[in-house]
């Protein structure tokens, strides 16, 4: 089976846009070619906004425990209700958690690969 895998990182525009663009140029000359996904950020400040330690647990939480709704990931995680919905809400919205047929929240992916760069 083949595992879920996302790649985050900080990255400029223009770099994302060289690496879809040989992308499509491969796939136009008939190579094989791997579908990646990628969630950039243009800065490591951007990034830490959106994948915080308390999101990362949610994160965590949904892998290992499967899908489930706010509430219960809430009373799961011991954490307020409002601030767990705050935070589910902001993965939703990157791309990291989804929703299932049911409404509940599941995170998608087996693998997140983080990069960062600490040099422009």
């Amino acid at each position: 089976m083949t595992k879920q895998h996302i790649h985050i990182g900080t990255e400029s525009p223009d770099k994302g846009f060289d690496r879809f663009v040989d992308a499509w140029q491969r796939a136009e000359r008939g190579e094989k070619i791997n579908t990646e996904v990628h969630l950039n950020f243009e800065d490591l400040s951007m990034l830490l906004a959106v994948i915080t330690p308390r999101r990362l647990e949610v994160l965590r939480t949904l892998r290992q425990q499967g899908p489930m709704s706010v509430r219960a990931l809430a009373t799961t995680l011991a954490r307020d209700y409002k601030n767990v919905h705050a935070d589910t809400r902001a993965l939703e919205e990157a791309g990291l958690l989804e929703r299932t047929e049911s409404g509940t929240l599941q995170a998608p992916w087996d693998v997140i690969d983080a990069h960062l760069s600490l040099v422009a």
